[in-house]
């Protein structure tokens, strides 16, 4: 059995979620990986950020975001509200925003991100795909996604891969 890892960087906008198609580097990473038959896995360190198989929706909004990932921010909206002002979420507490100061966040208004911590819960941080015939099993519709729900600035997040199988 053999096991590989990679990862890469993206780009987060920041002000609203920012959905990255990773499909294509996803299939490359399984192409040159020789594995015919196994287990690929999409993960995301962070904890304000999802990993989703989902259909890709192909328009899009005046934002850029496709029209489905548009319905999932509404969606969001409705029954995670964004985190506009303190004590909106009882997260953060001063505890906190003193250790975001500690290892060098820009200012306690970064610690108001407590809406993409709990999208990130609901939506998981990784997805598994099967790998058969040296391709991904993703279906005829599947795109994978890797999602930044944290708006309250843009950053680069790493997205992780691993591959195990014959």
């Amino acid at each position: 059995m053999k096991l590989i890892r990679e990862k890469f960087e993206v780009q987060s906008k920041g002000l609203h979620p920012t959905f990255h198609n990773v499909t294509d580097q996803v299939k490359e990473f399984v192409s040159s990986s020789g594995i015919q038959t196994g287990l690929c896995v999409i993960y995301s360190r962070h904890t304000t950020c999802s990993v989703m198989i989902q259909e890709c929706s192909h328009d899009k909004t005046y934002f850029g975001l496709e029209y489905l990932q548009q319905d999932i921010c509404n969606l969001m909206e409705k029954y995670i509200p964004t985190c506009r002002v303190e004590n909106q979420y009882l997260h953060p507490g001063p505890k906190h925003v003193e250790f975001g100061d500690s290892v060098g966040e820009p200012g306690p208004w970064t610690s108001l991100n407590t809406d993409a911590h709990l999208r990130s819960c609901l939506f998981g941080r990784s997805e598994t795909i099967v790998v058969e015939n040296g391709k991904l099993d993703l279906g005829e519709f599947g795109y994978t996604y890797f999602i930044d729900w944290d708006q309250v600035r843009a950053r680069k997040r790493t997205v992780q891969l691993t591959i195990f199988g014959e």
